[in-house]
């Protein structure tokens, strides 16, 4: 059996299991629900029925499809009618792309499967499209992995950046230095680590599915378990360097340069002196990975400086990170899900023009969505629930697929764009198609997102209130327009769109308001067709999974946050939930979240009448209030899957 009929055949049986994956629900016959968008889409109205796909679905391989104007091994083209299936590509990778395409096309009709007509032709916007876990602060299990893999090919991500290491533990095997994988490294899930043979299954398991794995030893700062296992007390010790190229050379062995072409050896945020390299150490691993191995080298920017360094690819990860002249780089910014809200976060991910372009060029490669949750975790799966990992997922597939067009700044970071726009437009009709493939495809899996253009307030303030969070206001007797309150006036400013507002972002992004201290109010009304009990998604702050970024400390039990907002909904206080951890310091990140964040606790209990419920919310913020933000959102919480509450409508009318 030849290598390229064997690569067929496994890319036959992947075919079959991720259409497993893609099995359930219901899917608009003529108008599906694709995401990422393709370049160039036009439907047809016809349909193929796929029991005729034995002799009518073709598949094959052309020297050049034209129109594409970059990427093309990724590159597809696609027709699809009554009589015939064909897909088009330069590469067996672009063929791979068309087939997600073509599963998101197909529905059922009493039993037989069809594909909804269309002709499509289509490439990347960027080379790079890919997705981090960091493994090394917590361990996740194989199978947890494959599961996010998965939905990483159906979504056609190329790239799986596995961080492997990290101050609570060495998470792949050495069998040169196996103390680095003994529990007494480790500071948690002692003992956890992957062997090498695991290592070699998730390698192939992702280039079965056309993703790149790229390993990441982070060196010289976050290695806190390589240097307790060796016992060396700093980076600088003559040592290090011996066993770190040993280690280097061990990790290339477990796979070939044609099929792991990238090592990423980290060096950034070397903060404290036992952390910081001799001078040879990173030329001399730049020189065994680039020269001697053959391989590319990655590092992290901002991060230390490598003598000698022309080839490196540098990975921006701060916003101080500017892209190194003359050197590729990755743009990681803005896009960590440790610290985004699933509301306005997505918006962000949809809006930030990923490496300053609509497209990638020599040195713009693309880009990494990041999972960084810092934090311990009481259980691994927790990570999928505390972070907006699957909607960040879809977003991203779309902005590195298909290209942010325009480039408006930051302007839309933290808010959305005027109701009607057509980037409101845009964005709305990205977030119906998400949230169909939410019900499609994410039956049981933690997916943190609900449609939120058509929710709309109004907000006032903020009023002074002299650093007394707890100050009254007639705003909270009375309805009206305008009030007048000690010798200023204020007025009901909006409407703003979204379940998730920020009124002052505290990265500093162009929001709704300046950033004064006072209490602010946030008004809408809710329509319902009949009286009924739904959950709430309520919350005035997002905590960030991830150390040291708490924002100060949790409320106590009866309080939202300790700036003391509060909920009604028709004229009834909405008491806040009983905390697990009330009271507790800002950086602890040894305890893990359970119920700190609206979108992984238990849903508030609301009580709506029929016809029309008004929602008045109070927020005061200090001067040292970092998260000045409410989330308000009704939902359907079936025992934590969460969706739209059916035939709600709002409007922020001041009535």
């Amino acid at each position: 059996m030849t290598a390229t009929i064997k690569y067929r055949i496994i890319n036959i049986v992947i075919i079959f299991v991720v259409l497993q994956f893609f099995s359930c629900g219901k899917s608009n016959r003529y108008n599906p629900a694709l995401i990422p968008f393709p370049q160039h889409l036009s439907w047809n109205e016809q349909t193929f029925n796929l029991k005729d796909s034995s002799t009518a679905f073709v598949q094959r391989l052309v020297p050049q499809i034209v129109g594409v104007p970059y990427n093309e091994k990724e590159a597809y083209q696609l027709a699809v009618t009554t009589d015939s299936l064909i897909l088009e590509a330069t590469t067996e990778k672009g063929l791979y792309r068309g087939l997600q395409t073509i599963k998101q096309l197909s529905y059922s009709i009493r039993g037989n499967r069809y594909l909804a007509g269309c002709t499509i032709l289509d490439w990347p916007a960027f080379k790079v499209r890919g997705f981090m876990q960091d493994v090394g602060r917590n361990y996740q299990s194989i199978t947890m992995l494959k599961e996010q893999i998965d939905v990483l090919a159906a979504y056609k991500f190329n790239v799986f950046h596995f961080h492997v290491t990290e101050n609570p533990g060495w998470r792949l095997e050495s069998k040169i230095y196996p103390q680095l994988n003994s529990p007494e490294s480790m500071t948690r899930q002692k003992g956890k680590f992957y062997t090498q043979e695991d290592f070699k299954e998730l390698v192939a398991y992702c280039r079965e599915r056309e993703i790149t794995l790229i390993p990441e030893f982070d060196v010289p700062g976050h290695s806190a378990a390589f240097r307790k296992a060796l016992g060396f007390e700093t980076m600088s010790d003559p040592r290090v360097q011996t066993v770190l190229i040993d280690l280097v050379d061990e990790l290339c062995s477990l796979a070939p340069a044609e099929v792991m072409p990238y090592i990423h050896l980290g060096t950034d945020e070397v903060w404290h002196s036992y952390e910081k390299p001799a001078p040879t150490l990173l030329p001399a691993l730049l020189e065994r990975v680039t020269q001697y191995h053959g391989r590319e080298l990655i590092v992290w920017r901002p991060g230390q400086h490598i003598e000698g360094d022309s080839v490196s690819i540098t990975q921006l990860w701060s916003s101080n990170g500017h892209p190194k002249p003359g050197h590729r780089y990755l743009d990681c910014r803005l896009n960590y899900l440790n610290h985004l809200d699933p509301l306005s976060g997505i918006t962000q991910l949809y809006f930030d023009r990923i490496n300053g372009a609509a497209h990638g060029d020599s040195l713009r490669l693309g880009g990494i969505l990041c999972c960084w949750n810092d934090n311990n975790v009481n259980d691994e799966y927790d990570i999928l629930r505390h972070n907006p990992v699957y909607p960040g997922i879809l977003t991203y597939s779309e902005t590195s697929w298909t290209g942010q067009k325009e480039d408006f700044g930051e302007n839309y970071l933290a808010k959305l764009p005027e109701k009607g726009s057509g980037l409101f437009n845009e964005f709305s009709a990205f977030e119906d198609r998400m949230i169909q493939h939410r019900d499609k495809y994410f039956a049981g899996k933690p997916f943190s997102y609900i449609k939120q253009t058509n929710m709309e307030w109004k907000i006032l303030g903020p009023i002074a209130n002299n650093d007394d969070v707890d100050a009254r206001f007639s705003v909270e007797d009375t309805l009206q327009e305008t009030y007048q309150i000690d010798t200023a006036s204020y007025s009901w400013q909006g409407p703003f769109v979204g379940g998730t507002i920020q009124l002052t972002h505290y990265f500093g992004y162009p929001s709704y308001f300046s950033r004064e201290e006072g209490t602010y109010y946030a008004y809408t009304q809710i329509w319902s067709s009949k009286e009924q009990t739904v959950g709430a998604w309520i919350g005035f702050h997002d905590w960030s999974r991830s150390g040291g970024r708490r924002g100060g400390p949790f409320p106590h039990d009866g309080e939202w946050h300790n700036t003391h907002p509060k909920a009604w909904l028709n004229g009834e206080l909405i008491a806040a939930p009983k905390w697990n951890n009330p009271g507790l310091a800002g950086n602890s990140e040894e305890i893990p979240f359970t119920d700190e964040n609206y979108f992984f606790r238990k849903s508030n209990s609301i009580h709506l009448k029929k016809g029309w419920n008004e929602v008045l919310l109070k927020i005061p913020v200090k001067n040292d209030t970092w998260k000045r933000m409410f989330t308000f959102v009704p939902v359907q919480d079936n025992n934590g899957t969460i969706k739209e509450v059916e035939g709600l409508k709002f409007s922020a009318e001041i009535k």
